[in-house]
């Protein structure tokens, strides 16, 4: 197959509502960069790059740089030869996961298209629905419980209530959801705001009441996060500690952790999120499929992969639902919290740009 073009469009995207987390004062808007490729065979599929400059250290000047050095050198790629072409622009993207990403996703979109298959049936084909977490971000005691009925009358079943910040007043929040909707699923990301002391209480304050406490201590300190997930009483998920492959076997093999999420954007697209699956899966650890702030055509990548693997226990991908104007054409649903795909080829998501 020979790819004949490849456009590289950058833009910014509001949010329905500021987003605040334990690293981020505030978020209003984010930027993306979109990636269309065209064949000689007339077929266009689509990839997006998504980032977290608070993780990557990557800027949009920075994932459009690699988005079209990339472009450039993916016109003497076969895309099918998705080991080769994705090892070919690896170089170009060292800096960039999130551009690697978006060329990583068009390519899967062109073998799903080339062999008229929705992708997650190309991948595995597990099953074809994920119930999602929604997240409720940090905010006043009262404020996070309305945040938390608001998104229950929209269905969701799983809020991943955010933190990290001041412990005491994350365990009064959680309390105060769990007791408004006691049959919900909770989970409580403190994204690294913890000492160890401070997760071990925090976990023993909160053991009736969540699911798991995801990143409670720093990314790079393994030892902190072994030694809370030793003692804790909850399930520790690693998140910021996973940027990669290597990252998630030091993880696995020190036992640092009892599951491992994985995103997409920030490890480079569902060639490395399968690596780190089947790292998880063979240390039996669970396995995550989560987002960034990013379009629906992403979450739709995160879905089929998720979709294609039984080692993928938790779902947390409502990175696009409070984005304003996404110009992603979804083809899967969401119904009651539970994302839902159809038999469209390749992800199933066209863009209107």
């Amino acid at each position: 197959m020979q790819i004949t073009h490849v456009e590289v469009t950058p833009i910014r995207l509001e949010l329905r509502r500021p987003f605040r987390t334990a690293y981020h004062t505030e978020i209003t808007q984010v930027a993306v960069v979109f990636v269309r490729i065209e064949t000689r065979d007339q077929k266009s599929a689509w990839g997006c790059a998504a980032f977290d400059s608070a993780i990557t250290g990557e800027t949009l000047e920075s994932v459009v740089t690699a988005c079209q050095s990339c472009a450039d050198r993916s016109l003497d790629l076969n895309p099918l030869n998705i080991e080769y072409a994705l090892s070919e622009l690896a170089p170009l993207t060292s800096a960039t996961p999130s551009a690697l990403c978006a060329f990583d996703l068009a390519f899967h979109d062109l073998l799903g298209l080339a062999a008229g298959m929705p992708l997650y049936r190309l991948l595995g084909g597990y099953r074809h629905r994920l119930q999602t977490s929604v997240t409720v971000g940090i905010s006043p005691v009262a404020d996070s419980v309305a945040d938390a009925r608001e998104r229950a009358r929209q269905g969701f079943g799983i809020l991943k209530i955010k933190g990290g910040i001041d412990p005491e007043e994350d365990v009064r929040r959680v309390h105060a959801i769990h007791e408004a909707l006691p049959h919900h699923v909770l989970r409580l990301d403190a994204d690294q705001g913890y000492t160890v002391e401070q997760a071990l209480d925090v976990a023993r304050a909160l053991d009736e009441a969540i699911e798991m406490l995801e990143q409670p201590t720093s990314a790079g300190n393994l030892d902190a996060l072994g030694q809370v997930t030793r003692h804790s009483p909850v399930p520790i998920l690693a998140d910021e500690s996973v940027v990669g492959p290597a990252s998630a076997f030091e993880i696995a093999s020190r036992r640092a952790a009892d599951g491992l999420s994985v995103k997409l954007a920030t490890c480079g697209g569902i060639r490395c999120a399968h690596q780190v699956d089947t790292i998880a899966r063979v240390a039996r650890m669970a396995t995550m499929i989560s987002c960034v702030h990013e379009p629906a055509l992403l979450a739709a990548a995160g879905l089929n992969f998720a979709l294609s693997s039984p080692n993928v226990r938790y779902g947390d991908l409502d990175g696009h639902l409070d984005l304003v104007s996404d110009p992603t054409l979804a083809g899967f649903l969401l119904q009651d919290g539970w994302l839902i795909v159809t038999d469209v080829p390749g992800l199933g998501c066209t863009v209107e740009l």
